[in-house]
């Protein structure tokens, strides 16, 4: 399994012979320069995505259908995008799972929210999700946008996922403290990947609070576009 960070909160992920793009954000990501778009998007056969706020979704559309490829998400935002523009979508809720050709992806529940402009002002997206990746002989958890939850500790007994993509910058998500409090009384994991910082002054920039709270766990900074193999 290859993780490979394009920036906040965007990830491309290599496992069972599928390329995973998750909120795949280009379209103005600080952190992403153009010449790397093309090789982040390379052999991509699924698009995931967590929730409609623009640094996460401003993209997934127009990907959809220059890849020609199925984006797998929350059922209502799914079925609205199949009749509005056509697209080739997945969609399900949380407590069920797909097979993406031998990757099995689990839908959870996250708490944020989940919306987008229009110019009759915000609306609703669906609901906030994080998805739980089973490939490879691990179990990956991609928290998407979230706070401490409750939720956690069963997730956490039910999945064991040994692997941990967290959002932990803070202001819109939990911070670096909260999710090394979260990995740890919630979950077992070997491998802790934090997101969704760095990329704007308001967020964290170090994860050193993350590595602190975590003895024993091997909590890897990702750098854009330099894989992550686990």
């Amino acid at each position: 399994m290859n993780i490979i960070w394009l920036g906040h909160g965007s990830f491309r992920i290599e496992t069972g012979g599928q390329v995973l793009l998750v909120d795949p954000w280009l379209t103005g990501n600080p952190v992403l320069s153009e010449e790397q778009h093309d090789d982040a998007l390379n052999g991509a056969t699924h698009i995931l995505l967590t929730h409609t706020h623009f640094d996460h979704v401003a993209d997934v559309v127009s990907l959809a259908k220059h890849l020609n490829v199925p984006v797998v998400g929350q059922y209502d935002l799914m079925g609205y995008w199949s009749e509005s523009e056509g697209l080739e979508t997945i969609g399900y809720n949380k407590g069920g799972t797909v097979n993406l050709n031998g990757v099995k992806v689990s839908m959870v529940p996250a708490s944020h929210s989940s919306t987008f402009s229009t110019p009759d002002g915000l609306r609703t997206g669906g609901s906030e999700v994080g998805f739980m990746i089973a490939s490879d002989g691990h179990m990956l958890y991609v928290s998407g946008d979230t706070d401490i939850m409750a939720d956690m500790d069963w997730m956490g007994d039910y999945y064991k996922p040994d692997i941990g993509i967290l959002s932990a910058g803070g202001h819109f998500t939990m911070d670096m403290k909260g999710a090394a409090y979260a990995a740890k009384r919630y979950f077992n994991f070997k491998t802790v990947i934090p997101c969704h910082y760095k990329t704007f002054p308001i967020l964290e920039q170090s994860a050193q609070a993350l590595v602190d709270g975590l003895p024993g766990v091997d909590v890897i900074e990702p750098e854009v576009m330099k894989a992550i193999t686990i």
